[in-house]
């Protein structure tokens, strides 16, 4: 962060579990000790301007881009230790804003007016949301999951994300009452008439390289613009060299050969949001004939785009 030269306005920083819960040494008393990940989440919070706006997620895996050129080839980590953080400066005709619905336990139905006052509805301008369930293994997850998704659910809006671990910083409020046993979802909206953006889903049937890349061709044949565009990647546990008989990195290697110069970044998690969809005026990928598309699935990868407009 010494070489930032623009300060941050929001922050979008994803490390495996491993980063936020392993061992560090410590100096006192010549040992290691177990980290904690509020104070790890403290420690990058402090690095940051005070009114930056910061979301932090725990996943089971990182796909990441190494820093230095756009173009350097994305990495699918699957185990070890390893992180990375997205920092969004204050951008002309862009907002991006962070937003988290916790499940109620007394009330079975979610007051939609929490989505106005987060901006996700009555907004003309809202383009993409990244959505990231957590605790999805509580009872209750999956049908309060359903209960976001689907009033946002519009043919003009990208919705894409999947299930993490757990999430470490939300600074738009208060967190020091982490929920431990509570479930619910966090993300990011980005509004601005400029933003273009797509996904595509590769289902259990995209299981080698040919298969892969043809996503990418779908992709591709979107026509977003390549220049200030960020691809992400969210894919499931079940996937990576496993699902692809121990062939490493081949999802992010085919997302590579078709965009060589977007960084892709995005995480291996517990359930994937997404379809294929496209958002440049109100045109998608495929007719679905006014039927709402499924978005939540299992053992499937979702590839977005987002562009953020031309750069001055």
């Amino acid at each position: 962060l010494q070489k930032v030269h623009v300060l941050p306005q929001t922050v979008l920083y994803i490390a495996d579990a491993e980063t936020f819960s392993g061992h560090e040494e410590c100096h006192e008393q010549k040992k290691a000790r177990k980290r904690n990940s509020k104070e790890t989440a403290l420690a990058l919070e402090k690095l940051l301007p005070k009114r930056c706006q910061v979301l932090g997620l725990v996943t089971p895996g990182i796909v990441v881009t190494p820093m230095g050129s756009s173009s350097n080839q994305p990495q699918e980590v699957e185990e070890g230790e390893a992180g990375f953080a997205l920092l969004f400066p204050k951008i002309d005709g862009v907002k991006i804003h962070t937003f988290h619905f916790s499940k109620d336990v007394k009330n079975r139905v979610f007051d939609e007016s929490k989505f106005a006052e987060a901006g996700l509805k009555n907004n003309p301008d809202l383009r993409v949301v990244l959505l990231f369930g957590y605790n999805s293994w509580k009872s209750g997850a999956t049908r309060f999951l359903h209960q976001i998704v689907n009033p946002l659910n519009e043919k003009s809006i990208i919705l894409a994300g999947g299930q993490v671990e757990s999430f470490t910083s939300l600074t738009s409020e208060n967190t020091s009452a982490q929920p431990g046993d509570a479930c619910g979802v966090v993300g990011l909206a980005f509004s601005g008439p400029q933003i273009q953006s797509a996904t595509v889903l590769l289902d259990q049937d995209v299981a080698d390289e040919r298969t892969a890349e043809a996503a990418m061709q779908r992709l591709k044949a979107a026509n977003i613009p390549e220049h200030n565009t960020i691809g992400f990647m969210f894919a499931c546990v079940g996937r990576g060299y496993r699902h692809y008989k121990t062939k490493r990195n081949m999802e992010a290697d085919a997302f590579r050969k078709f965009f060589p110069n977007v960084p892709l970044f995005g995480f291996f998690g517990h359930g994937e949001i997404g379809c294929d969809r496209i958002v440049t005026g109100n045109f998608v990928l495929r007719e679905c004939n006014d039927i709402k598309d499924d978005l939540l699935h299992g053992y499937t990868t979702v590839m977005t785009l987002i562009h953020l407009g031309s750069t001055k």
